[in-house]
């Protein structure tokens, strides 16, 4: 797989195969992605590996924690144009690809609910940094993401970033033993897809090249 199949095929996945993933190509995956770029040769992402029986334990500890206050704000408020739509577009996509209504607020709770299992991936990352980082490094660090993601899916895995995990971050942080300086960015669900739920379907769009580029 070159690096532009990588990029074409990968997606954020909401239904994952129970199917094992293996640890050692978790820790490569992880060392692997630290080559990508940082200011300085910072490196300030922190990750947390959870898999198999931690996974396991994971679960059930979350199942018993309730949510907080966002760790930091998720989505600009007054989100205006083409922003707002693109958002709200997605989001329509996926509930009507599993036949949830735009009134369903219940199912549409379900479906959000299902972030606290990573959507039934067997594995995940807990991504950190640190607060006295600034946005240069957190930059550095969505490249960590991204380099990570296009590694996993040479590897024949998918994967899912989750900015939903900010709103949990008392709890996984004291499940992973992340000192306090940490705060943290997201999780990242890792497994397989389940191609035979209607939700992994969905093609998120792309703005053309005339809306986010400029030719000077």
């Amino acid at each position: 797989m070159d690096v532009t199949e990588a990029v074409n095929r990968r997606k954020s996945i909401r239904a994952f195969r129970p199917d094992p993933v293996d640890d050692d190509t978790l820790r490569d995956l992880v060392v692997a992605a630290a080559r990508a770029p940082s200011g300085g040769n910072v490196q300030p992402w922190r990750i947390y590996v959870v898999n198999g029986e931690s996974m396991a334990r994971f679960r059930e500890f979350i199942a018993e924690r309730q949510p907080g206050e966002p760790a930091y704000e998720i989505y600009p408020k007054g989100l205006t144009e083409p922003y707002r739509t693109s958002r709200y577009r997605i989001g329509e996509q996926m509930y009507e690809s599993i036949g949830i209504e735009r009134d369903d607020k219940a199912g549409r709770r379900r479906q959000f609910a299902k972030n606290l299992d990573f959507f039934g991936a067997p594995a995940a990352i807990f991504c950190f940094v640190d607060r006295r980082m600034g946005p240069p490094q957190w930059s550095d660090l969505g490249m960590y993401l991204q380099t990570f993601m296009l590694l996993a899916q040479e590897a024949g895995l998918d994967t899912c970033p989750q900015e939903a995990w900010a709103v949990h971050e008392a709890a996984v942080s004291e499940f992973v033993g992340a000192p306090e300086e940490l705060g943290i960015f997201c999780g990242v669900a890792i497994g397989h897809a389940d191609r035979d739920d209607p939700i992994t379907s969905v093609e998120s769009e792309r703005e053309p090249f005339d809306v986010f580029a400029t030719v000077v």
